[in-house]
């Protein structure tokens, strides 16, 4: 059983209500790698359940601009996928969160499947998500990754067919990562309105946890999330959050404070 799977099996509940995973995103190396490894400690203090980490790449397709630009930042800085292992390292010393991979499969394919599975669990990585990988086309990582207890997290758009969504439900390890939105990443003032529609859709498939990412930028967001779904992911807040603040790990924290005390009318006391 992965870290994953027994942090959603574990989880503190009392009759309805269950405490929400909070799962906040940063992308390795930015503003630099000392921010990354002051900011991810500071996100678990601030009451985060696990941690994104995102691998840096040239064509990040599924990313928004402020994802881009973090991501072509890091790259200047000279962030690889073994700069990106050696902070996964780093910080399983100092978090016992699970921490989660988000890479394309380029930068995995050249670095060598069975090599990168081994080193991501070697450093202390329990899962990886990789946008660009089919289901159809990842049975040779998610067979790589399971066997060093790391989970391969499948993507499910609003786009997605019924017949696709069966496939990805059934291929997904951990949990599922349901795409709020059509389109890329990035802050939003709202969510879509056809987010719960989609929600029960997706249910009515599976019991396996849902967390839902794309476009959630508030604590009132995250609280609407929170009421359809296992979990909740943010990513390009917290970049804005690193980029603008002169105490970046501090102002992180006390966002981090904010979602977890939104979630707190659905989680047990």
């Amino acid at each position: 059983m992965s870290r994953i799977d027994s942090f959603f099996k574990s989880l503190p509940q009392k009759g309805e209500k269950k405490r929400k995973a909070l799962i906040p995103y940063l992308t390795v190396g930015y503003p630099s790698v000392a921010a990354t490894l002051e900011v991810a400690p500071a996100l678990v203090a601030g009451g985060c359940d696990m941690i994104e980490l995102g691998i840096p790449f040239s064509d990040p397709l599924a990313d928004g601009a402020t994802i881009q630009r973090a991501s072509h930042l890091a790259l200047q800085q000279g962030v690889t996928p073994q700069v990106c292992l050696d902070v996964a390292s780093k910080l399983r010393q100092m978090v016992d969160v699970p921490l989660i991979f988000m890479s394309y499969y380029n930068p995995i394919l050249h670095y060598g499947l069975e090599d990168f599975c081994a080193a991501s669990s070697q450093a202390g990585i329990d899962g990886m998500i990789v946008p660009d990988l089919p289901p159809e086309e990842g049975a040779v990582l998610e067979g790589l990754a399971a066997r060093k207890h790391m989970d391969i997290i499948y993507l499910l758009a609003p786009t997605t067919t019924d017949e696709r969504l069966r496939l990805i439900a059934d291929r997904s390890r951990g949990f599922i990562y349901v795409v709020s939105l059509k389109g890329v990443t990035g802050a939003r003032e709202t969510l879509p309105p056809e987010l719960e529609g989609f929600i029960t859709r997706v249910r009515s498939v599976t019991a396996k946890p849902l967390c839902v990412g794309f476009g959630i930028a508030s604590p009132e967001q995250a609280y609407r999330v929170a009421s359809l779904a296992d979990g909740v992911i943010i990513g390009s807040r917290i970049l804005d959050i690193v980029e603008n603040s002169d105490q970046p790990a501090t102002a992180a924290e006390e966002f981090i404070r904010q979602v977890r005390k939104a979630l707190s009318p659905y989680e047990p006391t």
